[in-house]
């Protein structure tokens, strides 16, 4: 099977009230991890590539790891764009074989916004590749992302309606209190439900929204990071249950990229710990491999519920 485009994947999850995981990728061990755990789980999937992943591993090395994953599995997959800054990065995403891309222009005034995504919308839907843009602002640190709390800013429900309807665009991330980056919170985490109702309700019916910065950083991977001499005080994610009720009410696709990397990190740390002889990548890149699985089986399993939905 081909990569595919996302238009598909968000009919069904939308008619079906599950969500589809976009699990960011910056190299082999991590996109194998993903993949893995979605064949076992017979799961769709997007996978991304940042503007960050694209410098450290190299456009052409991930677009053909990602080709490969895609012939050894068999799975429905997305090559999706991440974070796209302006025009150029996303035309060159689009010319070079990826299947969605994200623009970005959050950062600037509605009506530059507006300017900006269309004109992505056009160039992408010309090559048959659909566009996912934001409105609203997520706090925190990821990548290339970086926006102060001060800085973030909700979005507004009939900004989204004239936004989608100004520009085409296919999907819409949307700001709803979600954040980037393993620091998401100070005490209670609080999500706007009654907002995502408000733009579901003014928006196209079953329009598919995404939720982005939506790692639930789960406690025990913190504990074991900072067991083996990580330092990760306060680090707070999203609750699972928090995104189960996003997926149910009609959210199409959540982004996670701050838990691979816990698991990642927590487990290679626990070997140098426990095995200070060890010096064979293999022996540590490959727990560290098994620790990105067990992660995405559980969030495709029991938070996203798009178990069994890839045929």
């Amino acid at each position: 099977m081909p990569l595919i485009g996302t238009k598909e994947m968000f009919e069904r999850a939308n008619k079906e009230g599950y969500a589809v995981g976009a699990f960011n990728v910056n190299d082999m061990e991590i996109l194998q991890g993903i993949v893995d755990a979605a064949k076992e789980e017979n799961a769709p999937l997007i996978l991304q590539v940042s503007a960050g992943a694209r410098k450290y591993a190299r456009p052409g090395y991930l677009i053909h790891l990602v080709k490969a994953a895609e012939e050894d599995s068999g799975l429905p997959i997305a090559l999706h764009l991440d974070h796209g800054e302006d025009f150029e990065i996303c035309k060159s995403c689009v010319d070079g074989g990826f299947t969605s891309v994200m623009i970005d222009a959050s950062k600037y005034p509605l009506d530059e916004n507006i300017k900006l995504t269309k004109q992505v919308v056009d160039y992408a839907h010309a090559k048959g590749v659909v566009v996912e843009a934001e409105l609203g602002k997520l706090a925190g640190i990821e990548d290339d992302v970086n926006v102060a709390a001060a800085d973030a800013k909700f979005t507004d429900p009939e900004q989204a309606a004239e936004f989608v309807k100004k520009t085409g665009v296919d999907s819409l991330a949307i700001a709803i209190g979600t954040s980037h980056g393993a620091y998401k919170f100070k005490g209670e985490a609080k999500l706007d439900f009654e907002r995502l109702q408000k733009i579901m309700d003014i928006l196209p019916e079953k329009y598919p929204l995404v939720l982005h910065g939506a790692s639930s950083v789960p406690p025990e991977l913190v504990a074991k990071c900072n067991k083996y001499g990580g330092k990760m005080p306060g680090a707070q994610g999203v609750p699972e249950d928090f995104l189960r009720k996003a997926a149910a009410m009609g959210v199409a696709k959540i982004n996670i990229d701050s838990d691979l990397r816990l698991a990642m990190t927590a487990t290679i740390r626990e070997v140098f710990a426990t095995k200070p002889e060890e010096f064979d990548p293999r022996k540590y890149l490959g727990p560290a491999r098994d620790a990105i699985k067990a992660v995405v089986k559980n969030k495709i399993k029991n938070v996203l519920g798009c178990s069994g939905k890839a045929v």
